[in-house]
């Protein structure tokens, strides 16, 4: 899997729309500033390099790199840098003595909605429709390793998009978000 401008200019190409549509969704979910942060790490060689080598336009590069491999350096890298990833909140229980998933903060959770209504809308291309991230998440909600208050906080979320549609999701984000503020925030 050789490295061509093609993929070069592809992958590049992709995850700066991506980014741009969440910068929009994150303007209207209230969290501008996270949204023009989000996912920087994905132009740093550890995730663009490989991005641009399994690059192939319609599915995530880490997929192929995983397959290849058997796990995806880039997305090891990317998870562990991004606090709007579910997979970031995991810590050592000190009673069971096992990692497990922790509560995601209101704010991160609304930057992982807009990150995958963002994806969906970039992968899905012309048949994006607004059930597409709902009907995603839930493809692997039993085996995810996420906490249940975050599964269930960000599923609602997605349901009121398929539903109701984005005014609606982003109205609801927004209240979450307000009446979260006085909580810690990291």
């Amino acid at each position: 899997m050789g490295i061509t401008l093609k993929k070069i200019c592809g992958h590049f190409g992709t995850i700066t729309r991506h980014r741009h549509k969440v910068i929009a969704h994150s303007r209207r979910a209230g969290i501008l500033w996270q949204g023009l942060r989000h996912d920087l790490s994905k132009y740093s060689p550890t995730e663009f390099i490989p991005g641009a080598r399994f690059y192939c336009g319609y599915k995530s590069p880490n997929e192929e790199e995983r397959r290849v491999y058997g796990y995806s350096a880039a997305w090891l890298h990317h998870k562990g840098r991004n606090r709007h990833h579910f997979e970031y909140w995991s810590d050592y229980d000190i009673v069971s003595h096992q990692y497990k998933p922790v509560p995601m903060p209101m704010r991160y959770i609304a930057e992982m909605f807009c990150d995958r209504v963002a994806a969906s809308k970039i992968y899905q291309g012309e048949n994006y429709s607004d059930s597409h991230p709902l009907e995603y998440f839930m493809r692997s909600k039993t085996t995810r390793p996420i906490h249940p208050e975050t599964s269930d906080i960000i599923e609602r979320l997605l349901r009121i998009l398929a539903e109701s549609g984005e005014d609606a999701a982003f109205s609801e984000i927004r209240r979450l978000l307000k009446k979260s503020s006085h909580k810690k925030s990291l």
